[in-house]
C-alpha cells in the first residue's frame, strides 16, 4: 500500500509493539494474527491491498515477543498479547467505523476485545482458537501435560517449526480463565466465523460449539457461521471471493 506508514506502541513493560497503518475513509480494518504468525502473511497483504481499493483504512501488528515487536516470547502470555490488541486498539479511536479480522488465535483476542470497544461494529473471525491452549492441553497425552506443568515450558508440538518456542504453563491457565468469562460481557457486533470444514489444526467443532453456547445465552446475537469445503487456510478463489464480500458487509 502507497500510503502505509510504520508505527511503534510502547507497552507497560517498555518494550515497543510495531505495526503498519493506512489511513482511509468509511471503514477501517484491524487484522490480528495467529498464533507464531507475523503481521505480514498471504491474508494481510491481500486484506491491506483489498482495503486500499475501497479506500478504507488497513492496520496489522506484530505481538510483544515475536516478528518486529520488542521482547522476549518467553516472556509473554495470552493476556499481554490480549494488551497487545487493546493498545493497538486505541490507536484507532477517532476513526471510521472499525471491522477486526481474526485469524485462529487472534479471532478469540479479536473476540475478546471487541465486548471493550464500542469502535468495532464488525467481527470476522477465520478458524477461530478459541480457548486454544486450554484446549490443547486436553488433547496431548497425560505424560505429555504433566511434563509441561511441572517443567513450566514445553513446545506446542514436536515440529521443529515449534521447538524454538516454548510455552509456559501459564498460557493454558489463563487461557481456561478467559473461557470462563468469554460470554459474560455481549455487545451485540455483528460476527462472522469463517471455517474450513477439513481444517485439522483448529477443528470445525470448536466454531460449532461456540456459536451453539453463545446462542444459548443471547439467541438473537448477530453471529453467522459459515463452514466451507477446505481448511484453514482458506486460499481457493471461492473462498477469497466469499472473504471479500463478508468484509464487505455482504452477503
Amino acid at each position: 500500500m502507497s500510503d502505509l506508514h510504520s508505527f511503534e506502541r510502547a507497552a507497560a513493560d517498555g518494550k515497543l509493539i510495531r505495526g503498519d497503518r493506512a489511513m482511509g475513509k468509511d471503514r477501517q480494518v484491524l487484522f490480528i494474527t495467529g498464533f507464531l504468525s507475523k503481521r505480514w502473511g498471504n491474508k494481510s497483504k491481500a486484506l491491506a491491498q483489498w482495503c486500499q481499493e475501497q479506500g478504507w483504512g488497513f492496520c496489522c501488528y506484530d505481538v510483544r515477543g515475536f516478528g518486529d515487536s520488542e521482547g522476549k516470547f518467553t516472556d509473554y502470555t495470552l493476556s499481554e498479547w490480549i494488551a497487545d490488541a487493546r493498545s493497538v486498539l486505541g490507536t484507532l479511536k477517532g476513526g471510521p467505523p472499525l471491522t477486526i479480522v481474526g485469524n485462529s488465535l487472534g479471532s478469540w483476542i479479536a473476540w475478546l476485545i471487541a465486548q471493550e470497544f464500542e469502535l468495532v461494529d464488525r467481527l470476522i473471525l477465520i478458524a477461530p482458537a478459541f480457548n486454544m491452549m486450554g484446549v490443547r492441553a486436553t488433547q496431548i497425552s497425560p505424560e505429555r501435560r504433566q511434563a509441561w506443568q511441572s517443567c513450566g515450558r514445553m513446545p506446542w508440538d514436536d515440529d521443529p517449526l515449534h521447538k524454538d518456542w516454548p510455552l509456559s504453563w501459564k498460557w493454558v491457565e489463563e487461557s481456561e480463565a478467559c473461557w470462563q468469562t468469554t460470554f459474560d460481557r455481549l455487545r451485540p457486533v455483528r460476527t462472522t466465523i469463517l471455517h474450513g470444514l477439513q481444517d485439522t489444526v483448529i477443528l470445525p467443532e470448536g466454531s460449532r460449539e461456540f456459536v451453539r453456547l453463545l446462542l444459548d445465552k443471547v439467541p438473537t446475537f448477530p453471529i453467522d457461521l459459515n463452514l466451507i469445503p477446505g481448511d484453514h487456510r482458506l486460499s481457493s478463489p471461492e473462498h477469497v471471493e466469499r472473504f471479500h464480500k463478508l468484509v464487505l458487509g455482504q452477503p
